[in-house]
């Protein structure tokens, strides 16, 4: 997957820094739990400004779109992954996996990546836990851009319907 996309991983989140509803969306493992975020990560329970992220010295997550999910502890074994597609900040319990946009329709990525059992590449120790290369070193074969949109679109529709159905 490497040479489809890029690894990115989270950063420390000070509880200071915690809290605010205006800015840049900085997402937590806790925030896939959202109802909104059942799919693609609309909202957060925190947001940065511009003057945390130039004292914190951070740098925003741009390469969008992009796949996040959990890469340490009982939440990696959940194995959940929400689309992101506006710049957004992770925490150091998460991975963002950005998609090089000449190689992936986004849909037909999120559809793959969503049955890639992540768990199975993780190294398994006290805390289970992934780093860059456990992900970009896993292999995939995938098929032209015009037949991953018509995937991706077909998926998209499907998870729509369900989630609908799911609600009612």
């Amino acid at each position: 997957m490497g040479e489809l996309g890029k690894v990115q991983s989270g950063i420390g989140f000070p509880e200071t820094e915690q809290g605010n509803q205006i800015g840049i969306p900085f997402y937590k493992v806790s925030d896939m739990n959202l109802s909104d975020n059942e799919q693609v990560m609309l909202i957060s329970n925190n947001y940065v400004s511009d003057q945390q992220i130039s004292k914190n010295k951070w740098k925003v997550i741009t390469d969008v779109p992009a796949i996040i999910f959990a890469k340490v502890g009982a939440a990696l074994l959940l194995d959940r992954k929400r689309l992101v597609i506006k710049d957004f900040f992770i925490d150091n319990n998460m991975m963002a996996y950005s998609l090089d946009s000449t190689q992936w329709d986004t849909y037909f990525a999120k559809t793959i990546f969503e049955n890639i059992k992540l768990a199975k590449y993780a190294q398994i120790g006290a805390l289970p836990s992934f780093n860059a290369s456990d992900i970009t070193n896993i292999s995939l074969f995938i098929t032209n851009q015009p037949e991953q949109q018509k995937i991706g679109t077909f998926f998209t529709a499907l998870d729509r319907y369900i989630t609908i159905h799911q609600h009612k």
